[in-house]
């Protein structure tokens, strides 16, 4: 087994712990996974949450110990966007349940509650408290929030345009069934458009459960080859990595604050490198998803 954790597999052929094991809450307690001990311990203390506990903000395990319900670098990455003057929209892409509750420590950090990052009471970015739901089938992708309700069954351009035009904070729960019955490959993942000809906007889908293997991984990627297209092709995840696909080091995510910060702008300068394809060969290198949509200035 390998003794330093590692996004690729870090030899021909291996396969993760987790894929032929499943999860191990105790993994790094005994056994092969103690060598990581020092450094779940290490990142469990930079996850802790400083001061008194928060109803939204705030986790606490079954000791009593309180954490970061979410990592302090995403925080950061709003007021950085914010600070650089940046025209932005968060969504968060789940197949969980967590939405609401995502949703809520949202709103109360842009209400100034958050310890660390008072300043993001000055961001006026409103946070939409109602989840949105995307539906998948052989047919369409339908996808309802509130009173809205979109397909693809005639113009898969809709989502495309709905995703480009939101603003704020908002959310959307995915269809774990149906990634469930395409052996949780990308055919069956979380349905991403992109156009490389809109040169106004700019994509980008943070997962830690991207990868480069199609039969293994959490996004379908869309592409509209032609310009104004209403039929998207699918694209393998080669095309888009490092581009629109991020996948997320978790570890690096905890201990460096700047780490979504470095993402984002890592892979909007320039926003123009999404037009015209092919794009940058992929290079080698758990949750919500962040799917943050950049809009870029002419």
């Amino acid at each position: 087994m390998s003794d330093r954790p590692s996004l690729r597999a870090p030899c021909p052929g291996a396969v993760s712990y987790y894929c032929r094991y499943g999860r191990d809450q105790a993994f790094t307690e005994s056994g092969p996974g103690q060598c990581f001990s020092s450094l779940h311990v290490q990142h469990l203390r930079l996850l802790e949450w400083p001061g008194e506990p928060h109803q939204e903000l705030s986790v606490q395990d079954g000791h009593g110990k309180c954490y970061h319900f979410i990592l302090p670098s995403f925080f950061r990455l709003l007021d950085a966007l914010h600070r650089d003057g940046r025209d932005f929209t968060i969504i968060f892409r789940t197949f969980g349940t967590d939405l609401p509750r995502t949703l809520l420590a949202l709103r109360s950090a842009l209400a100034g509650q958050h310890p660390q990052f008072p300043a993001l009471r000055d961001l006026a970015l409103p946070v939409v408290l109602t989840p949105g739901q995307i539906r998948c089938s052989k047919r369409e992708v339908v996808l309802k929030r509130g009173a809205e309700r979109l397909t693809t069954r005639e113009d898969g351009r809709k989502l495309y345009d709905y995703f480009s035009s939101l603003e704020g904070i908002g959310g959307f729960q995915d269809h774990f069934d149906w990634w469930a019955r395409n052996q949780f490959s990308s055919q069956g993942g979380k349905p991403l458009w992109i156009d490389p000809h809109d040169p106004s906007i700019h994509h980008i889908f943070i997962d830690d459960n991207i990868r480069l293997d199609d039969a293994d991984t959490i996004v379908h990627p869309q592409v509209f080859s032609e310009r104004g297209s209403s039929s998207p092709r699918c694209a393998p995840t080669s095309e888009l990595y490092d581009v629109c696909l991020v996948q997320t080091d978790l570890l690096e995510a905890i201990a460096n604050e700047d780490y979504f910060l470095h993402c984002v702008r890592s892979y909007t300068q320039p926003c123009q490198c999404l037009s015209p394809f092919p794009l940058p060969h992929p290079t080698e290198a758990a949750g919500l998803a962040l799917a943050p949509r950049i809009r870029c200035a002419p």
